[in-house]
């Protein structure tokens, strides 16, 4: 009996070692995120170009941010209860909104004062977040998702809590980049560097390439994002199939409305 007591304190003694170990390793984790994330460069986005371009979530000076942080909450919900944390955005074709969607999301995140949000471009035939912000990069997307370039070449801090990626350098054959396992260990090193709560991908129309489809296997969920009088019936069903095939649909977005519900108040 005293063998079989003196194994069993044996065991809960290494067990609390192997637990004050795991604990330490976590906080050693956390702790390199926090100076990775601090050490981004930063900037500030000029406001009356983000007005300009439709992105009234960075400082809700216009009435039309409600509606993206309705989105934010019904999205965030939704990926805290699913534990995910990969969205990509994403529309049937070209000039439905979805990078304007996706800044506006992103800074919407940034409000949530527990939320650590990145946004990557990875539109790579047309990127389009950069030019929304008026930013330069100094290295290109194309050498980040080969390898060639780091975390902090990239990513610029927009807020206390939002990072974003941009691109400026259109890459010609994208889905077999974005196929690679290159890839894949990008988006792994942004989320084990900087440890965000949320990563938002920028992709390209569906209808245009097979971008999406190559790079959907790497992501939790997608957001579909239609225009309001131009995306067809078709169009939206065809798209909607082909993501639920690849991945999980979080919701559909309908773009550019031209009447919205009255207004109201306290």
């Amino acid at each position: 009996m005293e063998r079989i007591q003196a194994a069993l304190q044996k065991v809960r003694e290494q067990r609390g070692s192997d637990q004050a170990a795991e604990q330490t390793f976590s906080s050693c984790l956390r702790l390199g995120s926090e100076v990775a994330w601090e050490n981004l460069p930063r900037t500030v986005a000029d406001p009356k170009l983000l007005a300009h371009n439709r992105i009234v979530t960075a400082y809700r000076s216009d009435a039309a941010h409600v509606a993206f942080d309705m989105l934010r909450t019904s999205a965030l919900q939704s990926l805290r209860e699913n534990n995910w944390t990969v969205l990509a955005v994403t529309s049937p074709t070209p000039a439905c909104g979805k990078s304007v969607v996706s800044l506006n999301l992103a800074f919407s995140l940034a409000n949530q004062k527990e939320c650590r949000t990145v946004l990557i471009d990875l539109d790579l035939r047309r990127p389009q977040i950069g030019k929304l912000l008026g930013a330069k990069t100094s290295a290109s997307m194309e050498s980040f998702l080969a390898g060639r370039a780091d975390v902090e070449d990239v990513f610029v801090r927009y807020s206390d809590n939002v990072a974003i990626a941009s691109n400026n350098r259109p890459v010609r054959f994208s889905a077999e980049l974005l196929a690679s396992s290159d890839a894949a260990k990008a988006l792994k090193r942004v989320r084990q560097k900087l440890d965000p709560d949320v990563v938002i991908i920028d992709m390209p129309p569906m209808l245009s390439s097979d971008d999406v489809q190559a790079f959907a296997p790497n992501v939790d969920c997608s957001l579909l994002v239609l225009a309001a009088e131009m995306t067809t019936i078709r169009e939206a069903d065809i798209c909607e199939r082909k993501l639920a095939d690849k991945t999980n649909v979080l919701g559909v977005v309908l773009n550019k409305c031209r009447y919205t519900p009255d207004k109201y108040g306290y």
